[in-house]
């Protein structure tokens, strides 16, 4: 027993000869070669026994591999899809626009040359730079005639934003548009005369026009000849003969206008506050009178209670209580080319901005301190009341200049016009064959607006380009008809297939249809960012109000603009006076 049980100590005895703990034994060790003459042959059995013994339990224990099961590849998850689609879809659009942008000021700034003036050709004379005759000119392709625009301004006004140049919140310079931008860009040169046509001699078809600016030449007045003429002289501010309007009341038609009532606002204000000044005093500076209840009545309105409650009350808090707005109007109801309820709207926004409406009145006399209305009273009757005032805007009706009344005085057809010039489906002055007028000065059944001006004037210069398109054919087929009755038999039959191909396009040229007006839509601002709007959408209209209304309104006046720079003005014109406010100075 003694010696088996030694036999079996042996491998302790051998690790512990090793002088190396049993811990750090490894397959390795075992597997290291064994000195066979170290040992008694009687050990040699029992340890290779062991070391098998060994093997075979440690690769019993070992851990086993995990299994590895292969799993599909996840799928991208669509949670945010659409999301990445729109960014870059906004980003893109963003570069696109601001591409478009920078290539159309660089355009703009960069004209090409020109065609030097023809004389040859037929004399086109244009008076005024209105919404007609730009609308006349930016279409009408000048190669054909001999262009010749003659007006007292030297640019084109975007009307429409006019009201907010007399609160600040837009610049004037920013819807003025030079005329000679307009005229640089077209492919024959079109020559510009600042001056006043102060008379047309229909039969002698001659233009007198007078230079009225500071700077005095060695011509003051000069005679323009013309084979075609085109009035689009537009309107002027009407009193009614109602005395003292014209010498105390502020219109709202030019620039000028919009910079006297800037001053006139600030100057109301400032006189307000100051020292000793009565009460009564200061209700009636700071008492504003809009007389005219139409968009430009209304639009004016609401600009200025706004420059009131966002500007002027931080700045000048102690006329809180004083100042007030309020509109006049002859009418039942404002804006009455509007829907019923977009009138209501207005009437009752109007009410919660503290714009006081006064229908059914009738101005009758104007001083430099008040008005004397006639108001009709619930009852029927009616009496004379005076409104006091500050500033008196007078933002209604029109009335025609007086070269226009000249030459209805000359023309036997417009002996019975009063309105202005009547003209025919082609917007050919009655009684003439070679005027045309468009614009707030001809009368054609519809309303003067700017809207129905700028379509006139389009289809001015498709008709002007059609007549230049006519009368070239017609001198071909002349010319091919005398070429025929001195040609040989054989070049007959080609230039008789040439006459009938010159027919042909003569028809097609020809088929253009008298002046139809096609009505978008009516927009006005009321104040505190809302808008009415009154647009047309199909076979209907689309009546609304609102705030949102308000961001379409300026959009479509931003889109209205005429030139990308004008656009881009306005547009930080509108992020100025957001972040900093309007100017209370009085300049």
């Amino acid at each position: 027993m003694a010696s088996k049980l030694s036999l079996r100590m042996k491998p302790v005895s051998f690790s512990v000869a090793s002088r190396r703990p049993i811990s750090s034994f490894t397959t390795s060790t075992f597997r290291r070669p064994i000195n066979a003459s170290a040992l008694n042959p009687s050990q040699v059995l029992p340890r290779q026994v062991l070391q098998q013994t060994f093997r075979r339990t440690y690769a019993d224990n070992a851990p086993k591999a995990p299994s590895v099961t292969l799993s599909p590849e996840p799928r991208p998850r669509k949670r945010f899809r659409f999301f990445r689609w729109v960014w870059r879809v906004t980003y893109l659009t963003t570069f696109g626009v601001l591409g478009f942008t920078a290539y159309s000021i660089w355009e703009a700034r960069n004209p090409a040359d020109q065609l030097e003036v023809d004389q040859s050709k037929k004399t086109l004379v244009i008076l005024g730079t209105g919404w007609g005759s730009v609308s006349l000119l930016k279409n009408l392709d000048t190669e054909n005639y001999n262009v010749i625009v003659i007006s007292p301004r030297n640019y084109f006004l975007f009307t429409p934003l006019l009201p907010s140049c007399t609160t600040g919140t837009i610049e004037h310079r920013s819807i003025m548009e030079p005329i000679r931008n307009i005229l640089r860009h077209k492919k024959r040169a079109v020559r510009f005369y600042e001056a006043e046509a102060t008379k047309i001699d229909y039969e002698k078809k001659i233009i007198y026009a007078k230079d009225d600016s500071d700077v005095k030449g060695d011509t003051m007045e000069t005679e323009v000849p013309f084979d075609m003429l085109v009035v689009g002289v537009g309107a002027e501010n009407a009193t009614f003969g109602i005395p003292g309007v014209r010498e105390h009341a502020c219109f709202l038609k030019e620039v000028g206008d919009a910079q006297k009532i800037r001053k006139q606002i600030m100057d109301c204000v400032e006189t307000a506050t100051f020292k000793d000044q009565s009460q009564d005093e200061i209700k009636r500076l700071l008492h504003m009178v809009v007389v005219g209840g139409g968009p430009t009545g209304v639009e004016f309105a609401g600009e200025l209670q706004d420059f009131f409650q966002e500007d002027l009350l931080k700045w000048v808090p102690q006329i809180k209580d004083d100042f007030h707005v309020t509109l006049v109007e002859a009418l039942p109801n404002v804006l009455p080319m509007f829907s019923k309820q977009l009138i209501d709207y207005t009437e009752s926004s109007f009410k919660e901005e503290h714009i006081e409406i006064r229908t059914k009145t009738m101005v009758k006399n104007v001083t430099d301190k008040f008005i004397e209305a006639e108001i009709s009273k619930p009852d029927g009757t009616k009496a004379i009341e005076k409104i006091p005032y500050g500033l008196l805007v007078w933002a209604t009706g029109n009335a025609l200049r007086p070269v226009v009344k000249d030459l209805m005085s000359q023309i036997s057809a417009q002996k019975n016009a009063r309105r202005g010039l009547e003209v025919n489906e082609y917007l050919v002055v009655n009684g003439t064959e070679n005027i045309w007028a468009v614009g707030d000065c001809a009368v054609a059944n519809y309303a003067p607006t700017a809207q129905v001006a700028a379509q006139e004037g389009a289809f001015l210069a498709r008709l002007f380009n059609t007549m230049a398109k006519t009368d070239a054919i017609e001198t071909e087929m002349r010319e091919l008809s005398a070429k025929q009755s001195s040609a040989k038999a054989e070049e007959r039959t080609a230039i008789l297939n040439e006459i009938t191909e010159r027919q042909k396009q003569l028809r097609r040229v020809k088929q253009i249809g008298p002046f139809q007006y096609s009505h978008q839509g009516s927009l006005a601002y009321i104040g505190a960012e809302k808008a009415v709007a009154d647009v047309s959408w199909f076979s209907g209209n689309i009546a609304s109000g609102g705030t949102m209304t308000y961001l379409f309104w300026k959009s479509a006046y931003l889109s209205m603009c005429f030139s990308t720079r004008n656009r881009v003005l306005v547009a930080f014109d509108w992020l100025k006076a957001k972040f900093f406010g309007r100017d209370v100075s009085r300049e």
